[in-house]
């Protein structure tokens, strides 16, 4: 279904998520779409360049690099100049390597997606045309044991997407070896929805006292035994430590606090015109984004009619329009091809022509 775009935006080429060939300049290229590359899958890779639809002479932003799926299929579609940031060392590392960032299509800023003005004005740039966020762990993170993130496999439980070597922030292990019983059942509970975090945190503080948590599957096994699963006829049995490791995670990354900087940054480097594709994982990441949009394109009540606390929303132009303002689910075909799809949530807007909110940063 072709999905209209609101009156108030800037004109720019139909959005249709789903659609891989038609476009204003000719359209995704099939050949380019390949959302499995050395291993890592680019999540609604096809949607993701059918939203930001990129034409030459254009600047973009992959905020979350990774792998760089998202960053080389932009730099395949048109002469356009793809900026890749990321706080993990060895994702840039292994962009050396990458054709689009040797011949210099792509170039590749350490740091994290919520400084990305600042981080594009030191290399020359004050806007941009796309911006596109892939939130949470990637893959490549997950499958190295040595990281602390997964509970697949024992490793250091460390967590820190900047790296072991990090002095930004402490691993997860301090957390859950120092952070008083409360404050470590905030956490799970906080960021992780996990109902029985005050009983895992009990069990945190009493085991801990004999010995400190070290490995990923310390903390798993406790994990397990305070949380008892019924086999599920399905075989779809969610891991009893899922929600644990996710809080664990967000927590020492403060994922959503950069998640709310990287949302004002991508509204101040715009263009008019320019569009923004965000894919979250779970409901505290989509609740964030759909707020955001939900208020920057007007869908914000500003008081009654008679006595508006504000300029009323109909005599003020929104800084972004929504093609739809309901989140677009992967296809069938990729949630087979790739499990980890299945969670995702594809959010798009459109910058309009509007001052930003709360005005330009200098």
């Amino acid at each position: 279904m072709t999905l209209p775009l609101s009156p108030s935006a800037i004109p720019h080429p139909v959005f249709n998520p789903h659609d891989q060939t038609s476009t204003a300049s000719g359209g995704p290229h099939d050949a380019n779409l390949n959302a499995q590359q050395d291993g890592h899958y680019s999540v609604m890779l096809p949607e993701i360049i059918a939203a930001l639809t990129p034409q030459d002479n254009e600047v973009f932003v992959d905020g979350t690099f990774g792998a760089g799926g998202y960053s080389r299929a932009i730099a395949q579609q048109a002469d356009c100049k793809v900026f890749g940031i990321d706080r993990d060392p060895t994702a840039h590392e292994n962009a050396k390597k990458l054709p689009e960032v040797v011949a210099g299509k792509i170039s590749t800023l350490s740091g994290c997606f919520g400084d990305m003005q600042a981080l594009l004005k030191e290399a020359g740039i004050n806007k941009v045309d796309g911006i596109t966020l892939d939130l949470g762990v990637s893959s490549m993170q997950l499958d190295q044991a040595e990281r602390g993130f997964s509970f697949q496999e024992d490793g250091p439980l460390d967590m820190r997407m900047d790296g072991p070597n990090s002095d930004q922030r402490p691993p997860a292990s301090h957390i859950v070896n120092t952070y008083e019983e409360k404050e470590i059942a905030d956490i799970l509970y906080k960021y992780g929805e996990e109902k029985k975090s005050r009983l895992i945190a009990r069990a945190i503080v009493t085991d801990r006292i004999e010995k400190p948590f070290e490995t990923t599957l310390q903390l798993a096994e406790l994990i397990r035994r305070i949380i008892r699963q019924k086999p599920r006829k399905d075989g779809k049995n969610i891991h009893p430590a899922t929600r644990s490791f996710q809080a664990l995670r967000i927590f020492v990354n403060d994922e959503l606090g950069e998640l709310e900087r990287g949302l004002e940054a991508a509204e101040q480097l715009l263009n008019p015109g320019g569009r923004m594709a965000i894919v979250s994982f779970h409901s505290l990441e989509d609740r964030i984004v759909k707020n955001f949009l939900r208020e920057r394109s007007g869908g914000t009540p500003q008081g009654s009619r008679h006595s508006p606390t504000v300029e009323p929303a109909a005599l003020r132009k929104a800084p972004f329009s929504l093609p739809t303002k309901k989140a677009i689910a992967p296809s069938e075909k990729e949630c087979s091809e790739n499990p980890r799809s299945r969670s995702a949530k594809l959010r798009v807007a459109i910058r309009t022509d509007a001052p930003c909110t709360k005005g330009e940063v200098a």
